[in-house]
């Protein structure tokens, strides 16, 4: 039988239609369109077009599985009624217009889940697009998510830590195109016929904090780490550890474009020497870090005013969970870039990589991390004044850079990469660039840059190789995995 013959079969006769969004993910709606979206993926060029006329059968009889199943599932969101029925109209516009280039414009702008912030909430989201850290080929893809939003988030967002784009979200099931390291769904992914003003970006918290828990748990054992009792028991406890990650990803989110900045941190349709990416992404974990202290200070002061007999209010239940990940999110951006960022992916102008290495070696050489008698161990005492030491130097970086030009910033940037770690032996930033690229365009300071230009210390090589198959093993993986 032909996918033709098998897709018109499945949609023929009475359709299921699910009412309860907590049966959808194992529901025949769900593996009809999930099915659909993963065989017409075959049939797309890399703009998401499909060329071949000869395959524009099979794509219809696709595009009416996953219409199809759209239809039967939208009874469980009636949050996003207006978004699914948009999603129908462009998939059978793109079909009825012969499968060009996909134009998803009118449903992305009709989905709007910042709107709906409220803890274990779901979504169906059906899109053709790339899937960032994934792939740059467009696809339909399809997910089923549910959003984390616990109180003491919720509270957060509503005081000094607004920020109404930000969406976090748990998988519940994915098409191929998730079934990679991608832990995001960005709306500037979609394909569409113009860019408009995007209004919410989401994160996946249930990968990242399963990610987190293995690499954590293999690395602890191979460095010989005795990890803190409160770090510990994020290894045990899923959901402790996803909201740890909300925690923290909503404050490094609000934190790009806030602060004393140059015009453009991340010098956007620009290129530009990668290690000014890696301060960036540091700059915003180490301000999540900064606040989380902060925050965990202000609170526990109130618990011991409480304890003292001071007339002070006693902590209420949102920031009772406020203080405790307060403390567990300092654990997991030390550990999060110095196990697995510093070494995942290739050694290609990995700025994230850069990022975990140029933090290890700020703790080591201010003496509150130490690598002894093949041991890791931490002053965690005085982890956090050297933490927040290096979120300061950034900061001062930027200060300074809002008075200079771009590639003196460039210049002042790698120096202070340069004083904490040590660049590759054939640098020619390190040796200090020619006169002809200094006074040349900033394509050639780019140029110049390697594509290993900080290589990894020795620690980290030994390491790597013990980690590799762990770190390797966490793709796709979601929260029920661990």
């Amino acid at each position: 039988m032909s996918i033709h013959a098998r897709t018109t079969q499945v949609i023929v006769g009475e359709p299921e239609v699910v009412e309860d969004p907590r049966r959808a993910e194992t529901s025949d709606a769900w593996r009809r369109l999930k099915d659909a979206a993963t065989a017409i993926q075959a049939l797309q060029a890399q703009d998401g077009s499909v060329p071949d006329a000869a395959a524009h059968v099979d794509a219809r009889a696709h595009v009416a599985g996953i219409v199809g199943g759209i239809r039967a599932l939208a009874p469980a969101f009636p949050h996003d009624a207006e978004y699914l029925a948009a999603s129908v109209r462009d998939f059978e516009r793109w079909a009825d217009e012969g499968f060009g280039i996909p134009d998803f414009l009118d449903s992305l702008q009709a989905f709007q889940p910042q709107q709906d912030r409220a803890d274990g909430i779901r979504h169906l989201v059906v899109f053709p697009m790339y899937t960032q850290n994934g792939s740059s080929d467009r696809r339909v893809e399809a997910v089923l998510v549910e959003v984390i939003w616990p109180e003491f988030i919720a509270r957060l967002e509503g005081g000094d830590y607004g920020n109404k784009l930000f969406v976090s979200l748990r998988f519940l099931d994915f098409t191929p195109g998730y079934d990679t390291n991608s832990a995001v769904l960005f709306p500037e992914t979609v394909a569409m016929r113009e860019i408009p003003r995007f209004t919410w970006g989401a994160i996946f918290q249930d990968r990242e904090a399963a990610r987190y828990r293995r690499v954590v748990r293999a690395a602890a054992e191979i460095t010989k780490l005795d990890l803190p009792a409160d770090a510990a028991r994020m290894l045990d406890d899923q959901a402790l550890t996803e909201k740890t990650f909300v925690m923290w990803d909503i404050i490094h989110d609000r934190t790009h474009m806030r602060g004393d900045l140059p015009f453009d941190p991340f010098m956007i349709k620009q290129r530009m020497p990668y290690f000014l990416y890696s301060l960036e992404e540091l700059r915003c974990d180490l301000t999540a870090f900064r606040e989380c202290v902060a925050i965990e200070r202000r609170l526990s002061e109130r618990v011991a005013a409480v304890a003292a007999g001071e007339p002070v209010e006693p902590l209420d239940p949102a920031e009772v969970e406020m203080l405790e990940h307060a403390k567990l999110v300092q654990y997991a951006v030390i550990f999060d870039r110095i196990f697995r960022f510093a070494i995942t992916g290739s050694r290609v102008r990995n700025y994230d990589g850069l990022g975990g290495q140029l933090l290890f070696a700020w703790l080591h050489q201010r003496d509150v991390l130490h690598w002894t008698d093949t041991a890791l161990t931490f002053d965690w005492e005085n982890v956090p004044a050297a933490v927040v030491a290096l979120g300061e130097a950034i900061d001062e970086l930027y200060w300074r850079s809002i008075d200079r030009p771009k590639t003196a910033h460039w210049l002042a940037a790698y120096d202070l990469v340069r004083t904490t770690l040590t660049p590759h032996p054939a640098s020619r930033w390190a040796r200090g660039l020619p006169d002809e690229i200094l006074a040349g365009a900033p394509k050639g300071y780019t140029d110049a840059v390697m594509d290993d230009e900080f290589p990894l210390s020795m620690f980290f090589e030994a390491l790597d190789k013990k980690m590799k198959p762990v770190i390797e093993s966490t793709a796709g993986i979601t929260g029920r995995d661990s």
